[in-house]
């Protein structure tokens, strides 16, 4: 039984469909990633899923139900979101930020239980960050506050995690520790993860699925192997063989 699934789905801003006739299908404990140039549309895809954005037409289905038919609090226990845009944190510890992933079970009065607190402790183990659960968050580097966000969205304790860009400001260690914890995650609680990715050796290594957008379309659909090939890369980002040449490091990390 998928976990999530598309059919038709339609995309844009202000009522103007950008990307028309999704079909998607991710199943539990895999790991899908959008993939495609800039401005393609690959956060609107996510914040539609994430209902962040209008549904323009057609429909989302979660674990076989239509997602606008879920309340909002049900909601936010079966998805979690990391997008990019900077938290306001207001003087709050890295712990603080990480407790507030437990919002859908804390009731109106957001007291956290000691069930809560032992989750926001297993999420910061599990990310590597309780040695700065203390620290204050604005105060951080932009991994460690990256792995905070992530750690945010596990205690949420959700099926699904919506990653947008995630490793995008990260310089190369933190890109590689990053993707290692979003790998084991999906081993461990077998959490399905539908993110976008700029890093296209990355995408490579640690996907089952690769979706590529580009333009008012989803273009392919397939597994890694089936995906990157350097003519069909090319082809989706417009490179010329004297621009590949140039920019060779695409696949790179």
């Amino acid at each position: 039984m998928s976990v999530l699934k598309t059919d038709k789905l339609n995309v844009g801003y202000n009522k103007k469909v950008l990307i028309h006739d999704i079909d998607l299908c991710i199943e539990k404990g895999e790991i899908l990633t959008l993939i495609g140039p800039n401005g393609a549309g690959k956060s609107t895809i996510l914040k539609t899923i994430a209902r962040q954005l209008d549904n323009l037409g057609g429909s989302v289905y979660v674990d076989e139900n239509d997602y606008m038919k879920i309340g909002g609090n049900e909601f936010a226990k079966k998805m979690a979101v990391m997008f990019t845009s900077k938290v306001k944190s207001e003087m709050l510890s890295c712990g603080d930020i990480v407790a507030t992933g437990r919002y859908p079970y804390t009731g109106h009065f957001g007291l956290l239980s000691k069930e809560d607190k032992e989750e926001v402790a297993k999420a910061m183990e599990l990310v590597n960050i309780s040695d700065i659960k203390d620290n204050d968050f604005s105060k951080i580097s932009d991994g460690q506050r990256q792995r905070v966000m992530l750690a945010r969205a596990v205690c949420q304790d959700t099926d699904i995690i919506i990653l947008d860009e995630p490793t995008s400001f990260l310089d190369i260690k933190y890109k590689l520790e990053f993707v290692s914890i979003i790998k084991k995650l999906t081993k461990e609680k077998n959490l399905t993860v539908i993110m976008s990715l700029h890093e296209l050796e990355i995408a490579k290594k640690i996907s089952d699925k690769i979706v590529c957008v580009k333009g008012d379309r989803i273009d392919k659909c397939g597994t890694p192997d089936e995906i990157f090939k350097d003519e069909y890369i090319r082809e989706l980002y417009d490179i010329d063989d004297a621009k590949m040449s140039e920019n060779i490091d695409i696949l790179k990390i």
